[in-house]
């Protein structure tokens, strides 16, 4: 196996989309994306059913192009990586059963790794990016998962320093878009309603940020009131004309605040200059916007992915696992499963107990 410049395969399906992603140790070589959300779309959010039919459907035709995309041969692999979790069982099993599939065909090491952890990894395949500097305060922002953590080094030491209690933002998003009549996804629909409204026309609650919340909950997340806040307000005003780009705004503008505010105070607390966004959500305008402003003018260097490898894909399973190849950690076992309550500190999953040779 070439450890200094690993060329790794990485399967990720553990939601809507299935990512087939290949690396060359830093440099992403292919990147193929394909998503269900339109077969979603009629229920109003994911159905983990469909979307685990749909990986069964997506994963060959995906495999095939990410292959013919990089100009290579199954054949010249040196591994395969695979999401284990966290995420929807179903979906994961299908991205899992594959995965063995093919390191057994083909004879090829297999890394399983934490579908989290690979977001943060996207950075490191970004052309022309500077390498990742440790330790960094990493915000991942999805459809579900909302996380806060200290990563000293991404192979070996992250540390949860907070994560959503109820609803992700990401859920927020789709349950207030589906309040204000607006279509699924949310998130992207919300970001057009409020180009043109007021953030300041409705002063909706901000989760966890009171004093009293600080002891238990300084760093977790809570956007469960906030979307019944917002249906709350639209119910008092029925019979009116709704300002859905006020109300977009306003609700959009909390969830950033939010946001923005305990990922800066975590880089102030742990004394780190650095922050990573990572994770679908972070495609929202106003979120980007506010982050950078407020980060540079309390010191802090924020680092952004394309928004190609900030939602789920492939390229980032594979990013984390040359990494941990290159840092010397052994495969995995065929032991492991679909997890979906995965904790972020469980960076790979059944490591091997010598680096084979």
């Amino acid at each position: 196996m070439n450890r200094d410049e690993p060329l790794v395969l990485g399967i990720e399906t553990s939601c809507d989309e299935t990512g087939i992603g290949i690396v060359r140790g830093r440099t992403l070589i292919s990147n193929t994306i394909a998503s269900s959300m339109d077969e979603h779309a009629r229920f109003g959010g994911v159905v983990p059913e469909v979307a685990a039919r749909a990986h069964l459907d997506a994963l060959q035709p995906a495999i095939e192009q990410a292959v013919a995309e990089a100009g290579i041969a199954l054949s010249d692999l040196d591994a395969i990586a695979v999401t284990s979790g966290p995420g929807l069982s179903g979906a994961l099993m299908v991205g899992v059963g594959a995965a063995k599939a093919l390191a057994i065909s083909l004879g090829t090491p297999l890394y399983a790794v934490n579908h989290l952890v690979g977001h943060i990894a996207a950075d490191i395949v970004t052309p022309d990016s500077e390498p990742l500097e440790y330790p960094t305060i990493a915000l991942l922002v999805s459809g579900g998962h909302t996380s806060l953590l200290h990563v000293r080094d991404l192979t070996t030491d992250v540390e949860l320093l907070g994560e959503t209690i109820d609803d992700a933002a990401g859920e927020a998003f789709d349950k207030v878009a589906r309040i204000l009549g607006l279509p699924y996804p949310g998130g992207p629909q919300i970001d057009r309603a409020a180009a043109d409204g007021d953030p300041s026309a409705i002063r909706f609650p901000r989760g966890l940020s009171r004093a009293s919340d600080m002891a238990k909950h300084r760093w977790d997340f809570s956007f469960s009131g906030l979307k019944t806040s917002v249906a709350r307000w639209v119910e008092q005003n029925e019979g009116s004309t709704l300002p859905v780009a006020d109300v977009a705004a306003s609700f959009r503008e909390a969830v950033v605040d939010v946001l923005v505010t305990k990922a800066l105070d975590a880089c102030e607390e742990r004394g780190v200059p650095r922050l990573l966004l990572g994770g679908g959500v972070i495609a929202n305008r106003r979120l980007r916007e506010v982050a950078l402003e407020r980060a540079a003018a309390r010191g802090v260097t924020v680092r952004i992915p394309p928004l190609s490898l900030c939602t789920d894909n492939g390229a980032m399973i594979a990013a984390l696992a040359s990494q941990l190849i290159s840092s010397g950690r052994a495969p995995s076992t065929l032991g492991f499963g679909a997890d979906s309550t995965l904790p972020v500190t469980e960076i790979q999953v059944a490591e091997r107990d010598t680096v084979a040779t």
